[in-house]
């Protein structure tokens, strides 16, 4: 599964906003906020938010910090 950190990395890469990835994961604001402060979220909601940055082009790998951007979709 993703980390906080790596959510705050790709949302930087994408130059987006808290708001931004909500509005494209279809989940509040909270939740993007809970999770990005290392609250636990359901797995679902932690799904469509992985899927929502893969789906702009944000690529990660198996380590802790390990993202990065590989296409320009979703900017």
């Amino acid at each position: 599964m993703i980390t906080p950190r790596q959510v705050r990395a790709a949302r930087t890469l994408l130059d987006w906003k808290q708001q931004d990835l909500a509005d494209r994961a279809i989940l509040g604001l909270r939740t993007v906020q809970r999770f990005e402060e290392g609250c636990d979220v359901r797995v679902s909601s932690l799904q469509k938010i992985q899927r929502a940055l893969e789906a702009a082009g944000i690529e990660f790998s198996g380590r802790e910090d390990g993202v990065r951007l590989v296409a320009n979709k979703g900017r």
